[in-house]
């Protein structure tokens, strides 16, 4: 594991206690997963996945710019976001992830603004948990985490355990940041190529140094947004 960044210093006037950290990793790493266990130390996740999925809720503005762009086919019988059906329509054309990415990324952009201006003034730390934090969508955090693994081993469990053709898996890992520029913006790298308690004990010995980080000067850059369909 890289040695912990140069701390932050604040800047004059700054008061915020926030620790926050950007965690990162291609579709098939086990970012889900470092989270998890970053959230049992006691860190507050901010995740963006999360986030993406809460504003493609039936009823939201959202969901209802992406049937207008792109058809009702996008929705299921009971009015909910067919995340399959929409895949398949954007992760096969450049321009339609883009056309969706403008409608999505905004509103996912601003409440996890809403939720990291809920956690100024405290002393927690923030785990900002973003999958295209690299891909240059802003995050403002001190350090970044980047779960990271072998691109074959992804590739398999997408298949075995999300159902993925490997067809779909590897496309969608295309559209990600490489291996190698995710690596390059890695203050701390956890290495998912091995069992869970392997896992467990680099996150053991992640959490302390991650605690002592400086405070973040707040307030942090745009916060990342995920991608439009997980």
């Amino acid at each position: 594991m890289p040695p912990a960044a140069a701390r932050i210093e604040i800047r004059p006037g700054t008061v915020r206690r926030v620790i926050l950290v950007g965690l990162t990793g291609g579709i098939g790493a086990g970012k889900s997963s470092v989270s998890a266990l970053l959230a049992a130390k006691g860190a507050v996740i901010v995740d963006a996945d999360a986030v993406t999925r809460q504003v493609q809720q039936r009823g939201e503005p959202v969901l209802a710019a992406i049937a207008d762009r792109f058809g009702p086919g996008i929705l299921t019988a009971d009015g909910q976001l067919d995340r399959a059906a929409l895949a398949a329509i954007v992760f096969a054309d450049v321009d339609e992830l883009a056309a969706l990415n403008a409608i999505v990324h905004p509103a996912v952009s601003a409440e996890m603004r809403r939720q990291l201006d809920a956690l100024a003034g405290t002393d927690e730390v923030v785990v900002l948990d973003v999958a295209l934090l690299v891909e240059g969508l802003g995050h403002g955090a001190s350090v970044v985490v980047v779960v990271d693994t072998d691109p074959e081993i992804a590739v398999d469990r997408l298949v075995h355990h999300r159902g993925m053709t490997e067809a779909d898996a590897r496309a969608r890992m295309a559209r990600q940041a490489t291996r190698v520029e995710r690596l390059q913006r890695a203050d701390y790298v956890v290495s998912n190529d091995g069992d869970p308690d392997e896992l467990a004990a680099q996150v053991d010995e992640l959490w302390p140094a991650l605690a002592t980080l400086a405070p973040t000067p707040w307030p942090p850059g745009p916060p990342g947004s995920s991608g439009s369909i997980r």
